[in-house]
C-alpha cells in the first residue's frame, strides 16, 4: 500500500528498474519500490526522467508534482482513469442532483469550521467557541457563506499580524505549498476511485481541472495550518521559504487525522474521503461522507528543534 511521498530538491536522474524508482544524485543511488509511493515532488528543475518511469508512475497511480521557477508546485501529472467502473462512476457523478451536492458541500464546510475551531482551541484562543457557534448557521449549500465569515475570524486569531494576501510572509508560502501537496493527493485519490477531479460539488470553474479536489480539501486545510503554526517563529515570518521547510511541508501526508473513530494518515484519509464521495453520490446520501477531523495528538516537530 502506498504511503511515501518522495521529495527531490537537488539535481537528480530518475529512472525505472525492476519496478523500482531509481534516484541518482552525484555518486549516490537509492531505489524505492513503486508500490510504496503515493507521490513524487520535483522541487528542482534539474531532474532527468525516463519515459519508462513516467509510464510506470502513471500505471502505478503515483502523482508527479512539478514546480515553477519559485519552487512552488505548479502542476501535477495524474494517471489516466483506470478504475474498473470508470464509466459508471462518471455517470453517477454527472447525474448527482443539485440538492445532494449542496448537502455534501454543507458537510464539508461544517467539518472545516469544526477543525478550525479545534486548532484555535489547541492554540488557547477563547474565540474557538465563537467558531463552533457559527457551525449551526451553515445550511445546505452554505448560501450565507458562513465559511468565509469563519475564515476572517480564524485567520485573525491563528497568526498575529497576518493576512493571507501578503506574499512576503513566508507563512503564506508554506501554507500554499502544503495545500498544493494536499490538493495533488486528493486529486490522485479521486482518480483512483473513478471520479473526475474537474466535476465539483460546489466549485464549478470552467478552467479548473480540480474543482472536486478543491471541494474535498476544505476540511484538510487546518492540518496544514497547524503544521505551519508550529513551524514558523512568530517573530520571524518575513524571510524566504527554505528548501528544508518545503521538504518538511511535504510530510503533511504522513500526519494523522480521524475518520470517525479511526486514526489514519492524511494520505489514507484522502483515499477514504474519495471512496465516501462515491458512496454518497451513488446512494444520494450526504450522511455517507465522513470528512477528516483533527486528531488530538500530532507527529509534528518544528524543524527548528
Amino acid at each position: 500500500m502506498a504511503w511515501r511521498c518522495v521529495h527531490i530538491s537537488r539535481p537528480a536522474r530518475l529512472c525505472l528498474k525492476d519496478s523500482q524508482l531509481v534516484v541518482t544524485q552525484d555518486e549516490n543511488t537509492i531505489t524505492l519500490p513503486l508500490e510504496d509511493l503515493a507521490c513524487v515532488v520535483l522541487d528542482t528543475p534539474q531532474v532527468n526522467l525516463s519515459g519508462a518511469l513516467l509510464s510506470a508512475l502513471a500505471m502505478s497511480g503515483i502523482a508527479l508534482i512539478i514546480p515553477d521557477d519559485k519552487h512552488h508546485p505548479a502542476g501535477v501529472v495524474l494517471p489516466f482513469h483506470q478504475h474498473h467502473l470508470q464509466a459508471e462512476v462518471i455517470g453517477i457523478q454527472i447525474a448527482a442532483s443539485k440538492p445532494l451536492r449542496k448537502r455534501l458541500w454543507q458537510t464539508l464546510v461544517v467539518a472545516k469550521i469544526s477543525n478550525q475551531a479545534a486548532l484555535l482551541e489547541e492554540a488557547g484562543h477563547q474565540d474557538a467557541s465563537t467558531l463552533r457557534n457559527m457551525i449551526r448557521r451553515v445550511t445546505s449549500g452554505d448560501p450565507d457563506n458562513i465559511e468565509a465569515q469563519a475564515a476572517r475570524l480564524y485567520w485573525s486569531r491563528l497568526f498575529p499580524r497576518f493576512t493571507r494576501s501578503n506574499c512576503a510572509d513566508r507563512r503564506n508560502g508554506l501554507l500554499n505549498y502544503g495545500y498544493a501537496i494536499l490538493r495533488a493527493a486528493i486529486a490522485r485519490a479521486c482518480v483512483a476511485s473513478g471520479l473526475v477531479p474537474s466535476l465539483g460539488l460546489h466549485h464549478a470553474s470552467r478552467t479548473n481541472a480540480f474543482n472536486l479536489a478543491d471541494d474535498l480539501i476544505e476540511p484538510f486545510r487546518p492540518c496544514v495550518d497547524r503544521m505551519v503554526r508550529r513551524t514558523i517563529p512568530e517573530h520571524d515570518p518575513l524571510s524566504s521559504v527554505s528548501v528544508e521547510e518545503r521538504r518538511f511541508m511535504t510530510g503533511i501526508l504522513s500526519e494523522t487525522v480521524l475518520i470517525g473513530k479511526e486514526r489514519m494518515t492524511i494520505l489514507a484519509a484522502t483515499e477514504s474521503v474519495a471512496t465516501d464521495t462515491v458512496k454518497s453520490l451513488t446512494h444520494s446520501s450526504a450522511a455517507l461522507l465522513r470528512p477528516p477531523a483533527l486528531s488530538e495528538t500530532t507527529n509534528i516537530i518544528s524543524i527548528s528543534e
